[in-house]
């Protein structure tokens, strides 16, 4: 399979990649912001195994047709920025009654489950991390060795543990905050408006960005 210095050198890449806060990172503080610390996890779950399915398209050489196609990465662009919009909106609209609906939201399983739905959307449809992958990966393959297929799928599980660690330390810290500005309906209600416009002006950039071809 893949040798340990690949192994090595595409994990320090990733790390660098990840610790700069990017798209994943400011939907994640948004939600821990605007829902708090469970929210939080549960979106950097779903953001994750969104990830992870653009990495088994990519190893299965869709990731190809991606970088390739202006329209399919347009489509994808589209798709992704709008999804961020409207759960911003929602979080804008929603930001007075935060304070009354702050107990439910901890205790609640359904709003976890839709809350990891929504990260996988967000990961599955972000067509930076396809590109990302679709360049990256195949550089740390050793085409010497069996299964590529295989080795980009190991690659990518690699890159997977680190973003959950970052992206988990980013959301609890944002989540801590918000947690003190708890203490204060007018403090929450701020807070929990900070992160839907956040999330509003992160789907604004994805749809807006464009490509260097």
């Amino acid at each position: 399979m893949i040798s340990a210095d690949r192994l090595l050198a595409f994990a320090v890449m990733s790390f660098l990649l990840i610790i700069i806060p990017g798209p994943s990172v400011l939907f994640v503080v948004g939600r821990a912001l605007s829902q708090g610390r469970r929210a939080a996890l549960m979106t950097v779950a779903g953001n994750a195994v969104g990830a992870y399915v653009l990495i088994v398209a990519v190893a299965a050489g869709v990731g190809e047709l991606v970088e390739r196609s202006a329209l399919v990465f347009t489509a994808l662009k589209f798709a992704g920025g709008a999804y961020l919009v409207y759960l911003g909106v929602a979080a804008w609209r929603s930001r007075r009654a935060l304070s009354s609906a702050l107990p439910a939201a901890q205790a609640g399983a359904g709003g976890g489950k839709r809350t990891f739905w929504e990260g996988f959307v967000v990961g599955v449809t972000n067509p930076k991390t396809i590109v990302f992958f679709a360049a990256v990966l195949p550089q740390f393959v050793d085409r010497g060795q069996q299964h590529p297929a295989l080795q980009m799928l190991l690659l990518g599980v690699v890159f997977n543990v680190i973003a959950l660690a970052s992206d988990s330390v980013w959301g609890l810290t944002a989540a801590t905050a918000r947690d003190w500005f708890a203490r204060s309906p007018e403090r929450l209600s701020m807070v929990g408006g900070a992160g839907g416009l956040a999330m509003i002006g992160l789907g604004v950039t994805v749809a807006v960005t464009g490509r260097s071809d």
